[in-house]
Formats: structure tokens, C-alpha cells, sequence
């Protein structure tokens, strides 16, 4: 059993899970090699249900790599992947996804002018009739698609609008109900938020935390640490392929993960640079979690 404690704006944290709970998803020192280049190297995660499991890291950092094994776009080539406490190696996503792992991409597989309730069902549509006389369901879809989406809280006043014409957030929210109607265990989604404003980031966040009440195990990619500090429950950061922090949510504050995501070093090394650069003491920069927008307006802080 996993107890739950409030957290950032009213969503709900989960605790560390109770002993014995096993992982739906696991990686023991897990990597993945592309010829001479190891883009992962001695990865441990783990993906346990009703809990949000946030992996962060700059570009290159590994991400995108984690995200195929897990997908099943790659296989590992070094560690172990488990699911259900069973080795595991896919060899494609379907395989994955018929153990209940689903995953929803940035740029999101919709097709624009198509109605909400089509792209909902889109690849997998309900049918009627005998063959060689069976169409589609369509009344049965519509009624569907409604009824999944309100339980996850998304109101839509008409389906029938073309999934285009909704903001980014809402398709993401689409996305994300559907993955749970077709048997989603584990959803990993891939930087939900990266190209959308306070506002609609805010209404992805919320559904992110509506699946994980419904029971699901949550991976969230993102580069943003205040994104995943506000529903995450465990953090994992990359770094160069290898795991920079493993922490439970209770282990770290937002000061620390933006420290570690940033890379704290780098950062201090960066501030003696720009210090020279403008021929100030570096105690005149801004503070480390400034640093950043500091280096941008600078032509030398450019790369």
C-alpha cells in the first residue's frame, strides 16, 4: 500500500512505496551502445505503480535513449530490463505496449483534420456487422472516446471538431486518456510540456496526476525541473548517459534537483568565466539558479 501526502498547488504526492511493492518496470545498470559510442551506461530505474517517476536531463544526456529501450524502439545491450519481475527484451513497440507500456511522444501521432473521436480510436476503431458487410462504430466510438475522456476530467463540448483545432495541452490530455483506455500500466511521456505556455503546461500537469490516481506508473521526461517537481515522485537525472541522482521526492528539494539537472560544477566554473568576461568579482553574477538566463544575454555565454 502507498500513502499519499499533498503536495505542490493541491496535487497529490505519493510516499515511497511499501516494501515488497514490485516494480511494473525495472532497469539494473542498464545502457545501450551504438558501435564505439555508449549513449547509456549503469542505469538504474524503477516504475512502480501510482507513482510519477520524473528523468530529467539536458540534451544529449540520454533521454530519447532511455525512452526506445523502454519503448521497445531499441534493445539494451548491456544491464538488465525487467517487467513484472521478468527479463524482458523487445524487439518491437507493439511488444511493449502489449505488456501495458505505452508511450506519447512529443510530436504527438494525431491526424489534424480528423475528428477527436477518430484520433482517440484511431488505428485500433470499434467495427459492427458481419463481413463482408462490417463498418465502422461509429456511434459506439463517439460514446466511448466521451465517456474515457470525462473520467479522466476532460470535457469536450464536440468531438466532432477536428483534434487540430485544440490547444497543445488538450491534445496532449487526449493522448494521454486514450493510452489509458487501450490498457496503459506504464505511460512514459516525452517532454509533454517542452512547447507549451504556463497555462496549458499547467492543465498537462494535472492529467499527469490524474493517471497516476488511476493506478498507472508514470515515466515523465522533461528538462524542466519545476515541471516535474510539482507531480513528481521520484527523480531520476541523467547526465552523459550515466545516472547523475536517484532520489525520492522526500531526498531532494527543487533547489537541488535544479542544481544537479544544471550541473553544479559546470555552473561554477562557468560563473568564474563570465566573472573575467565582464571583469567583475564573481560574488557580483548572479546566484547559480540564475545563471543560466545570465550566460544567454552574454555573447560569450553563447553556444
Amino acid at each position: 500500500m502507498t500513502d499519499k501526502t499533498t503536495g505542490t498547488h493541491g496535487t497529490t504526492v505519493q510516499d515511497t512505496p511499501a516494501h515488497g511493492d514490485r516494480p511494473l518496470v525495472e532497469l539494473r545498470g542498464a545502457g545501450k551502445s551504438y558501435g564505439n559510442i555508449r549513449a547509456l551506461h549503469g542505469v538504474d530505474l524503477e516504475v512502480h505503480p501510482g507513482r510519477v517517476t520524473c528523468v530529467l536531463g539536458d540534451n544529449g544526456a540520454g533521454k530519447s535513449t532511455l525512452i526506445k529501450i523502454i519503448s521497445g524502439l531499441h534493445q539494451h545491450t548491456e544491464g538488465e530490463f525487467l517487467v513484472d519481475g521478468e527479463p524482458v527484451r523487445f524487439s518491437t513497440p507493439r511488444e511493449a505496449l502489449d505488456r501495458g507500456i505505452a508511450t506519447v511522444y512529443q510530436d504527438l501521432a494525431v491526424v489534424p483534420l480528423m475528428p477527436v473521436w477518430r484520433n482517440f480510436f484511431l488505428g485500433s476503431e470499434m467495427t459492427k456487422g458481419p463481413w463482408p458487410l462490417r463498418r465502422l462504430d461509429i456511434e459506439r466510438m463517439k460514446k466511448t472516446a466521451d465517456e474515457e475522456l470525462r473520467n479522466m476530467g476532460i470535457v469536450l463540448d464536440d468531438l466532432e471538431q477536428p483534434i487540430g483545432t485544440l490547444s497543445g495541452g488538450q491534445r496532449q490530455c487526449v493522448a494521454i486518456a486514450r493510452a489509458v483506455y487501450f490498457g496503459a500500466r506504464v505511460l512514459i511521456l516525452d517532454e509533454p510540456t517542452a512547447a507549451l505556455g504556463v497555462k496549458q503546461s499547467g492543465v498537462v500537469l494535472k492529467y499527469i496526476a490524474a493517471a497516476r490516481d488511476r493506478g498507472l506508473g508514470v515515466i515523465f521526461i522533461t528538462h524542466n525541473p519545476h515541471h516535474a517537481y510539482m507531480v513528481g515522485d521520484h527523480f531520476s537525472v541523467l547526465r552523459l548517459g550515466t545516472m547523475e541522482l536517484s532520489a525520492d521526492r522526500s531526498e531532494v528539494s527543487l533547489e537541488e534537483l535544479t542544481n544537479h539537472m544544471a550541473g553544479g560544477a559546470e555552473l561554477a566554473a562557468l560563473k568564474h568565466e563570465l566573472a573575467q568576461v565582464r571583469g567583475v568579482d564573481v560574488e557580483e553574477l548572479p546566484e547559480e539558479t540564475d545563471l543560466k538566463a545570465s550566460a544567454a544575454a552574454t555573447p560569450e555565454g553563447k553556444s
